[in-house]
C-alpha cells in the first residue's frame, strides 16, 4: 500500500469515529431532553425556533 492510500485510509477511518462521536452526542443529548422533558433551540429553515424534545424523530 503506498503511503498516499495509507494516509487516505488513515484520514477515513478518523473521519468514520468523529461521524460516529457525533451521532453519540446527538443521542445522548436527545435522550436527556426527553427524560427532562426539555426543548431544543434549533436553526431550520432560516429560522431559530424552539422545539420539544418529543417531537425531535431521529
Amino acid at each position: 500500500m503506498s503511503r498516499k492510500n495509507k494516509n487516505s485510509a488513515d484520514v477515513a477511518l478518523m473521519q468514520r469515529r468523529i461521524d460516529e462521536g457525533i451521532l453519540l452526542a446527538q443521542r445522548r443529548l436527545l435522550n436527556r431532553g426527553l427524560h427532562d422533558d426539555l426543548s431544543f433551540v434549533v436553526f431550520q429553515g432560516g429560522m431559530v425556533s424552539e422545539v420539544p424534545a418529543r417531537e425531535i424523530k431521529w
